[in-house]
């Protein structure tokens, strides 16, 4: 019997760019995996020079982090690629967005710095619609929840209900229009998501609930500095409109 060879070892990338790109109008149904579907068949439709992982069954370089939940709109998701030559980072944006279906945008594409893409994104800004809630109900709400020192919410998983304390992760919750709120949440363990925090708020004001489901849309990810939130593309910090 013929030993099993081992695998052809890949180079490793030439040039690594990071890309921020947007998820929005019917695109915000799309799964994770939806995405990654159409953003492999993009690259090999725009010939990107892609570099392989090792082993058995070789795979592009591509790092996703910390996707939004299907459903949501998002003008803030992060992912990294490894190239096996060198590209220019504009003419590969606009290469890869000809290639792409409507909805999904790549924004900007930067040449990666050091340290990994995950470590500067600890934090979301998300804006939630809730519909036509009157505005002293929706402040009165807020209220509520930002002098709450526990926030017991349930969420389903894999595994069963899981209960956990969303309070910890909030960091700013404000009303930023009729029925409209702004939240500032870091990424923690789990990860409290903006149904959560609607979750919470309806539990501390049952009157929230305008009987229309509620609308999530990411504006922003960045590292939280405890004062600021910062660009992880160039640690500069972000100005939210």
């Amino acid at each position: 019997m013929t030993p099993r060879q081992p695998p052809e070892q890949q180079a490793p990338p030439v040039q690594k760019l990071r890309i921020r790109y947007a998820k929005t109008g019917r695109a915000r149904f799309a799964s994770h995996r939806d995405f990654s579907r159409a953003f492999e068949r993009a690259l090999r439709r725009a010939g990107v020079p892609m570099a392989y992982s090792s082993g058995f069954s070789p795979h592009p370089r591509i790092s996703y982090a910390n996707a939004s939940p299907t459903g949501a709109a998002t003008d803030a998701e992060y992912l990294e690629i490894g190239l096996a030559r060198a590209v220019d980072p504009g003419q590969l944006r606009n290469e890869l967005n000809a290639a792409l279906p409507d909805g999904l945008v790549l924004q900007d594409v930067v040449e990666a710095g050091p340290g990994s893409l995950a470590d500067g994104l600890t934090a979301s800004v998300w804006e939630i619609d809730l519909g036509p809630v009157p505005g002293d109900v929706l402040a009165g709400a807020v209220a509520g929840v930002l002098v709450s020192e526990t926030l017991p919410v349930q969420r389903m998983t894999k595994t069963g209900m899981r209960d956990f304390d969303a309070r910890p992760a909030i960091l700013a919750l404000a009303v930023i229009g009729e029925g409209t709120l702004r939240l500032l949440v870091e990424h923690q363990a789990p990860l409290v998501r903006p149904d959560d925090v609607v979750q919470a708020l309806t539990r501390i004001e049952p009157a929230c609930q305008s009987g229309q489901p509620a609308m999530f849309h990411r504006r922003y990810q960045g590292s939280w500095d405890g004062q600021v939130l910062l660009d992880p593309f160039n640690g500069e910090p972000l100005v939210l409109t």
